[in-house]
């Protein structure tokens, strides 16, 4: 997979990076940022950027200013907010509607800045409901108060949050897709069902299905 653009953005938390990953004719940007234990080489980022241009998504990877920085730890998630606020004019920029997304940290990132930042969706991958083993300390409250239509895409063996785990809401709050066997980075074992391919291909199109009226 080749990105066709790199962009280096300032940030008051310091310096972040998007990977463009550009549709000949977008109709809609899809903004993906990483973990807090990992970077943008995630399968279900490269997948995402691998599949979606094709069909007219544009998709951004964005790395936060302390994994360009190349440290090891993620500080805390208001800096980390601080930095996806940073480099919204430039996903703005481009024109389509934006997708606010990421995989786990990144994923509540863009479930607490959806509102203020006018994101016209919120794709969360590998959504964290809670700290493995500490079902009492959830984080619902940042999933069903991100303001907008948003879909989770949730490995079936989660340790971070099962599917059947996520709360109940109002119609339209949230849509859930389930990847059977899967683990936090949507990992399979040999043992499953499943093809890893077939997993990747699960989400991808998945996310399309659901991208399809938004713009």
């Amino acid at each position: 997979m080749t990105s066709d653009t790199i962009e280096n953005i300032r940030t008051e938390a310091g310096t972040a990076r998007i990977t463009w990953h550009r549709a000949d004719r977008p109709r809609l940007v899809l903004a993906l940022s990483h973990g807090a234990g990992g970077g943008i080489e995630a399968r279900d980022l490269r997948a995402l950027a691998a599949a979606l241009p094709a069909h007219g998504v544009s998709v951004a990877l964005v790395e936060q200013p302390w994994r360009v920085a190349g440290k090891k730890l993620a500080p805390a998630p208001k800096t980390l907010d601080t930095g996806w606020r940073g480099v919204w004019p430039a996903l703005a920029a481009s024109g389509p509607p934006v997708i606010s997304g990421g995989r786990s940290a990144g994923a509540r990132v863009a479930c607490r800045t959806a509102a203020e930042l006018g994101a016209h969706a919120v794709l969360a991958l590998s959504f964290p409901l809670h700290p493995p083993g500490r079902a009492e300390k959830s984080r619902a409250d940042e999933l069903l108060g991100a303001g907008v239509p948003t879909l989770v895409v949730q490995g079936g063996n989660d340790p971070f949050g099962r599917p059947e785990e996520f709360p109940e809401a109002p119609e339209g709050t949230y849509d859930l897709i389930e990847v059977p066997y899967g683990d936090h980075g949507f990992a399979v074992p040999k043992r499953a069902e499943i093809t890893q391919e077939q997993a990747l291909e699960l989400i991808t199109e998945g996310v399309l299905e659901w991208a399809g009226p938004l713009g």
